[in-house]
């Protein structure tokens, strides 16, 4: 009876032991490794430095309370997601992502489509000219979406944006274009 209760005493403490080994290689698994480094393409770059919450300018080129757009950085580094018009019925989302040296902008509109536009990293300056890629939700013959849009960074608190929308297979007349915006401070 005696040797019974040393064999199962001795089988707990290794037990034991062995269950402290585990939470102990179970720390060492939860240490959180460091992000790998998004890849560096020039055109999302350019797009970082428009990160903030982004007001309508009045004539006078002046900053307004009518908040435009809130442009933010996800995904490690790698993605920009913007919310145009947020808390607005005609609230919408364009997510801007990497391809290769290009960057590739999905918009996901108000109309329920989803225009693809392609930036190419090579853009020289302070603009990026998104054009019409594709998309889901549309026929470009004939319904109404974003086709193009040119964003032109004036300096680190003002940009521009000059869309061209697209209906019945050609350019629209009123449609995103000549947005002058601030940064909110």
């Amino acid at each position: 009876m005696m040797r019974q209760f040393v064999i199962c005493g001795v089988l707990l403490a290794g037990i034991s032991f062995s269950a402290c080994g585990e939470d102990k290689a179970k720390d060492k698994d939860k240490e959180k490794p460091a992000a790998p480094a998004a890849p560096k393409n020039a055109a999302l770059e350019k797009m970082k430095t428009l990160v903030g919450t982004w007001v309508m300018a009045d004539k006078d080129g002046k900053p307004t309370e009518d908040v435009v757009s809130v442009i933010k950085l996800t995904a490690g580094g790698s993605v920009i997601q913007e919310t145009i018009f947020p808390g607005q019925p005609h609230e919408m989302v364009s997510i801007y992502v990497p391809e290769g040296n290009d960057l590739v902008m999905t918009h996901y509109c108000m109309l329920g489509n989803q225009p693809k536009m392609k930036a190419s990293g090579k853009t020289p300056g302070n603009k990026l000219n998104f054009e019409f890629v594709g998309g889901t939700n549309l026929d470009v013959k004939k319904d109404k979406h974003m086709h193009a849009a040119t964003l032109t960074i004036i300096d680190a608190d003002h940009y521009e944006v000059d869309g061209i929308g697209w209906e019945n297979g050609a350019p629209a007349k009123e449609m995103c274009n000549g947005m002058k915006l601030v940064r909110k401070k």
